[in-house]
């Protein structure tokens, strides 16, 4: 089976884009924990590392957002309290 291009995202990306923080970060949580549990051959390690990223990537999505509410609120009430 051919490789994805590099700008085509795989199924799992496709996949982990449409979760949510928790989801993303309770996975990335158990990603973590079969890695360091060790045991894995070289390829699963690879794959469970990059869905690691993936996820990780996804909390930040996440996170880069609530912290633009936030940021916008705070400027909505600056602007109002003046």
């Amino acid at each position: 089976m051919p490789e994805p291009a590099e700008d085509q995202p795989t199924d799992d990306q496709a996949e982990i884009a449409t979760f949510g923080y928790e989801r993303a970060r309770d996975e990335l949580v158990n990603v973590v924990k079969m890695l360091e549990q060790g045991g894995l051959d070289l390829d699963e390690s690879l794959t469970l590392w990059e869905r690691g990223e993936a996820l990780a990537n996804r909390c930040e999505e996440h996170l880069a957002g609530a912290r633009k509410r936030v940021e916008d609120a705070l400027s909505r009430a600056e602007v109002d309290g003046e």
